[in-house]
């Protein structure tokens, strides 16, 4: 049966690619049915030019939608959606509500803020720690959705790759020589691997695989990719701030390697197939990090730290959980990744 159907989506890089499994298996189950994702302007970005949806409809609620007369606008548009069910896979409570009073008929989602009486589908939850990626599957599982392939999609246009292919062409990259990007930042500092850690991986990396290092991230970390610049030996290409996400996606694409924290860029490189190597400290790889197929390694060295990790502390100042990832530790994983060479196009 054709239906209407709204995604109300979540709000962070990382976690919109965790529901990309939960899109295509709504899309698998209703071929012929309209699919639009609810989403935050900031991560519009993610599901564009995906094919399993039709629509992204924004929800900005820092601005456009902030007050009550922004979101009675949006719930007037959705109602002229005539949407016939809505998964609602985001927690909060508004957000059910705005579903509800848009008159969506169908409302699925985890009984979570207390807005059970929101819903006409509430979905148990899973066990604490279970990863993201299940998380939001558990939602089409509980709707009677198959589930298939549980790895996560982004999709690049040729517009990006050629954007790929032109800077790379300027920056020189030999045949012979293995890209490796580097991803230093992280939305919060604790998750962030010391930056002279980076510098000596990056002098270890070109010094025995001959590697071309590029530095990625965004606008605010342009200083940090300069302060990793300044400990090298050999000048980086770096991008931070320079590229959109889709960009860097098709730049993830011809990596030969890819070294990131716990951030969204380094699940697109995942879900680009690009090898991964995934620095992982306060936060729990069993619940955010890298899932589903591909070619990826996690260090997470919990048992080598005196505190309990994962924390999640956003305020620690100690950080000795990342300070326990040695860059020898990262150029063990890297061997055998690096064999793998991307054939540029």
């Amino acid at each position: 049966m054709n239906e209407n159907i709204l995604i109300v989506n979540v709000n962070w890089i990382g976690d919109v690619l965790f529901t990309t499994p939960f899109i295509r298996a709504v899309r698998e189950a209703h071929p012929d049915s309209y699919i639009a994702c609810l989403l935050h302007p900031r991560c519009s970005e993610i599901l564009t030019a995906n094919p399993r949806i039709d629509e992204v409809i924004i929800y900005d609620e820092e601005y456009e939608h902030r007050n009550i007369f922004g979101k009675l606008r949006l719930i007037r548009e959705l109602r002229k959606r005539r949407f016939d069910t809505a998964f609602i896979l985001h927690r909060s409570f508004t957000k059910a509500l705005i579903a509800y009073l848009a008159g969506i008929k169908e409302r699925i989602g985890y009984p979570t803020k207390k807005r059970s009486v929101l819903l006409t589908k509430s979905v148990e939850e899973p066990e604490a720690g279970t990863h993201k990626v299940e998380y939001f599957l558990n939602v089409a599982r509980a709707a009677g959705i198959p589930v298939g392939d549980n790895s996560y999609e982004f999709f690049v246009t040729d517009t990006d790759r050629d954007f790929a292919a032109n800077l790379l062409h300027k920056s020189a990259l030999g045949d012979e020589e293995a890209l490796v990007i580097l991803c230093p930042g992280g939305n919060w500092d604790p998750k962030r691997w010391p930056k002279e850690r980076f510098a000596l991986l990056a002098n270890a990396l070109i010094e025995k695989y001959r590697a071309k290092i590029m530095i990625a991230g965004s606008n605010k970390d342009i200083r940090l990719g300069e302060d990793i610049e300044k400990m090298m030996k050999n000048k980086p290409i770096i991008v931070c701030g320079k590229t959109t996400i889709k960009e860097l996606g098709a730049l993830f694409e011809r990596a030969s390697l890819v070294v990131a924290n716990d951030t969204g860029p380094m699940h697109i490189a995942v879900a680009m197939k690009a090898p991964v190597i995934a620095l992982f400290g306060p936060t729990s790889p069993a619940v955010t990090g890298p899932y589903g197929s591909g070619n990826y390694k996690v260090i997470f060295k919990n048992e080598d730290v005196s505190c309990e990790v994962p924390c999640y502390d956003v305020k620690c100042k100690d950080n000795r959980c990342m300070a326990a990832i040695k860059v020898e530790d990262v150029l063990a994983a890297a061997d055998g990744m690096l064999t793998r060479r991307h054939t540029l196009y």
